[in-house]
């Protein structure tokens, strides 16, 4: 049997679940930029552009976080107490990958 033609195929990367890393990965961002947006005079000893680490390492969080959600939908698609439970623990998860996120993107500036 040709595995290339198969029915049983299936791929991970969808557009799906990059649609939902983007979705987590913006909203990261977002939170991330309000929070620095309050920032008036950052400490001398940081380097010239200390706002990029946090930024970047809070993207990347919220998209793990996305990935997650995606990873969990086939738990939610059965419905009943499996889709309360998978919701539940998507967001958790999700805000968990943010609040690491932000505490690894701070490190050393905000959260010395």
């Amino acid at each position: 049997m040709n595995y290339m033609n198969s029915s049983y195929q299936h791929s991970f990367f969808t557009t799906t679940l990059l649609k939902r890393m983007l979705i987590g990965g913006a909203i990261g961002l977002t939170m991330m930029m309000i929070f620095l947006s309050g920032v008036d005079e950052p400490d001398p000893s940081w380097p010239q552009y200390w706002m990029v680490r946090p930024l970047v390492v809070i993207a990347f969080a919220g998209a793990a976080g996305g990935a997650f959600f995606h990873l969990m939908s086939p738990f939610r698609l059965k419905g009943g107490w499996k889709k309360i439970t998978a919701l539940f623990l998507s967001l958790l998860v999700f805000i968990f990958c943010l609040w690491i996120g932000s505490v690894l993107g701070l490190d050393g500036t905000l959260w010395d």
